[in-house]
């Protein structure tokens, strides 16, 4: 027997329309590329988001063409979000920072029908615009005043084009597991390969954002979304905004930490997300200007992710901001929310050491998502915290595949998605990282964490950032190596830093070595590019294997 509920189909579109609806005088603050602050509301992002749907069908664009972008966090890009996806075509967003081959492998692989991009990207679309042969159209995120002066066919100015479509639009209804969105993955070996989202899974991953054991957002927040719009969907942010009203704070290009200072005071953000190395440029500029409270600010709660929070980051924002650090663990692949740090009510009786613990685990399951760790040979192994293996994942928003079937079948025998990823699982459901299955430490048949050393160390105050690597030894098979980059002002030695490290991990897990560097390679979503650090010492002799 069936039940007598509605069947209405979980639409992106429906998102905006609520917003629009319940919402419609909540501001949307962008600082746009052309370096003005606008101003809008999610009534005004529904209306746009309609015109752009209008504007795509004058172009062409049918259910399941894909749509490009190459942009910053505007409202502009909000309103793509909403009128590609809400048309039934598929957004797809372009990371910026990749090297431009990969770009031009990634918009020809998705075959992409027109590519609307900020101005800040102009000479870079017109270096590509030769070889991207299924881009019909190139449409600047821009006004009349800012268009680029750039050779690419079919050049067309967004706000023109938006500009001449009626603001009236009747969404269309399809099947709730159409593609909604594309987004590749920025794997460090290989070509990228793309994720493809529904509408089904964006809504139920949204929902997932509200509840107070993740997220938590309501229509009291001033979201600040640092963490960019072409890296899986913002955390899916954008949409969880949408559904309650939130007001959002988009920084566009600029994310130093000026720019983020200045967005959090005078727009009263309460809540912010990024990644490690944002949140990094923030803590400089606030140590070359110590007369700047962070209390002040009001910011109630920091979520990061991307990368192990390192303890260091943790005690500043509880301490010198008063804010409430979460942190998460997902990919592309999971939409991107898998575990979130959450403390449970046991836990108010805690303090010290073993309170710092459990907030520096990645995070508890959450509804929708199963995980399982497992041994070499794919055997179950016991959440007890301490045996730890590859991490499998399995949910209604997880990926099933890669778009065009790249990479063949990805799923285990019992539908789980292996996530690369090396974890423990504690008794509590606290999910715990050890380190990528390519970057642990193979030493005398036992595993060493890089991560786990990386943490430690950057919780020196003089280190800023830290990296650890195997290196060739031939006694151990392998030795970790540590990279350090100083804080600015220190000059914190290698005897001080193994010092340091050695109150805080196991002997044996401490670095062979220690050396000094400037900087430090980085993906393109900001985590640290362990196979160039590979590379470039792949020869390096350290002194224990030296004869």
């Amino acid at each position: 027997m069936q039940g007598l509920m509605q069947d209405r189909p979980l639409l992106i579109s429906s998102l905006i329309e609520h917003a629009a609806t319940f919402h419609p005088h909540t501001e949307i603050v962008s600082r746009l590329p052309e370096g003005q602050v606008h101003r809008t509301t999610w009534q005004g992002i529904c209306l746009r988001s309609r015109q752009v749907a209008n504007a795509l069908r004058q172009l062409g664009i049918r259910q399941g063409d894909r749509v490009g972008t190459l942009a910053w966090n505007s409202y502009r890009h909000l309103a793509l979000y909403y009128g590609v996806s809400g048309s039934g075509a598929v957004l797809h967003t372009v990371n910026p920072r990749l090297f431009p081959e990969q770009i031009d492998y990634i918009v020809n692989h998705a075959e992409d029908q027109v590519l609307l991009f900020d101005i800040n990207f102009a000479k870079l679309v017109e270096q590509l615009a030769p070889s991207l042969k299924s881009v019909r159209a190139f449409i600047a995120l821009t006004d009349r005043a800012h268009m680029p002066d750039i050779q690419v066919p079919n050049l067309l100015c967004f706000d023109e084009l938006a500009d001449a479509q009626p603001t009236e639009y009747a969404w269309p209804e399809f099947d709730e597991r159409s593609a909604s969105s594309l987004c590749y993955t920025s794997g460090t070996t290989g070509n990228p390969k793309g994720v493809m989202y529904t509408h089904r899974s964006t809504v139920l991953h949204s929902l997932m954002a509200l509840v107070p054991d993740t997220f938590g957002l309501s229509a009291s927040e001033t979201l600040l979304l640092i963490v960019p719009m072409f890296h899986a969907n913002a955390w899916g942010t954008p949409y969880a905004a949408a559904m309650v009203g939130a007001k959002l704070v988009l920084p566009g290009p600029y994310m130093d930490g000026e720019s983020v200072y200045a967005l959090l005071r005078d727009e009263r953000v309460s809540f912010s997300l990024g990644v490690p190395t944002v949140w990094m440029m923030l803590f400089q500029y606030l140590d070359q200007h110590p007369e700047l409270d962070p209390k002040t600010l009001g910011v109630r709660r920091i979520l990061i992710g991307g990368a192990a929070v390192p303890r260091a980051m943790l005690e500043r924002f509880e301490q010198t901001f008063g804010a409430e650090v979460m942190q998460g663990w997902g990919m592309t692949e999971t939409s991107p929310i898998g575990v979130v740090s959450k403390l449970l009510p046991k836990h108010a009786a805690l303090g010290g050491e073993e309170l710092v613990k459990i907030k520096l685990k990645q995070g508890r399951g959450v509804w929708g998502v199963e995980l399982k760790i497992v041994d070499a040979e794919g055997k179950a192994l016991p959440w007890d915290g301490v045996a730890f293996g590859h991490l499998h994942v399995r949910g209604p928003w997880i990926a099933a595949g890669y778009f065009r079937g790249e990479g063949g079948e990805v799923l285990d025998a019992e539908g789980f998605f292996p996530t690369g990823d090396v974890a423990t699982i504690d008794p509590d459901g606290y999910l715990q990282l050890v380190d990528r299955a390519k970057d642990v430490i193979k030493s005398g048949g036992e595993w060493i964490s890089s991560i786990d050393v990386e943490n430690a160390a950057a919780s020196h105050p003089g280190v800023a950032e830290a990296a650890v690597i195997g290196v060739a030894h031939p006694k151990w098979q392998e030795r970790p190596l540590l990279l350090v980059v100083r804080r600015p002002g220190t000059a914190v030695t290698k005897f001080e830093v193994l010092d340091y490290l050695g109150k805080r991990i196991a002997k044996w897990w401490l670095p062979d070595e220690v050396l000094f560097v400037d900087t430090l390679p980085h993906t393109a979503t900001g985590k640290l590019l362990k196979t160039k650090l590979r590379e470039s010492y792949r020869d390096y002799q350290l002194p224990s294997a030296r004869p």
